[in-house]
């Protein structure tokens, strides 16, 4: 099926994936739309972003949304979120055993702060150290912190969810969220790099 022969996306899919757009980040995210897979759903959309401090980029993350009208196995509904998240890390954090239990409550955590109802969560937290050898002898030992994570969203606005994956960049590239009451504040205009998502 070519995708001219596809179908007219479900409502409820243009109105989930829209909601996907509908959130006000951080001045330390770059959020942008990317291209989705096709294979995993019959309608799918997906967001990337990364987390700056100055130049420098801390945390780079996907999330994808998948939808079924049928549901799939392993989901609970039609909705399906999968997030990916990568941080550096100091390497006395990433030896830490805990690691893996406290950055899933990051993610948990976010989502119940920001009322992002879910279900049928699951993911992996790993751990990677890099290493240079022979003309890369020199290069500083570097340390990641990786999350991969899927979920069922309860509802359509997927806003929520969007603001708690954001925050769990940020956590894991050391920025403390914002409290509940906080807005971030917006982006100035005049300058051009300012804005990310352009």
């Amino acid at each position: 099926m070519t995708s001219s022969d596809r179908p007219p996306a479900p409502p409820a899919f243009r109105r989930a994936a829209e909601s996907l757009r509908q959130v006000e980040v951080r001045p330390e995210i770059e959020l942008e739309d990317l291209p989705a897979p096709q294979r995993l759903a019959p309608w799918s959309a997906a967001v990337g972003a990364s987390v700056y401090r100055d130049d420098d980029e801390l945390a780079v993350g996907r999330l994808i949304l998948l939808y079924d009208p049928d549901g799939q196995r392993g989901w609970d509904g039609p909705f399906r979120l999968v997030a990916y998240v990568r941080a550096d890390m100091e390497p006395e954090i990433t030896s830490d055993p805990l690691l893996g239990p406290v950055a899933w409550s990051w993610l948990t955590e976010a989502l119940d702060a920001h009322h992002a109802d879910y279900s049928a969560a699951g993911g992996t937290v790993t751990r990677a150290v890099s290493e240079g050898f022979g003309n890369k002898a020199d290069d500083p030992v570097t340390t990641e912190l990786e999350l991969r994570a899927s979920w069922s969203p309860t509802q359509e606005d997927l806003s929520g969810h969007v603001a708690a994956w954001c925050d769990l960049m940020c956590v894991a590239a050391g920025i403390p969220p914002l409290p509940p009451d906080v807005a971030p504040l917006p982006r100035r205009r005049e300058d051009p790099e300012s804005d990310r998502t352009k």
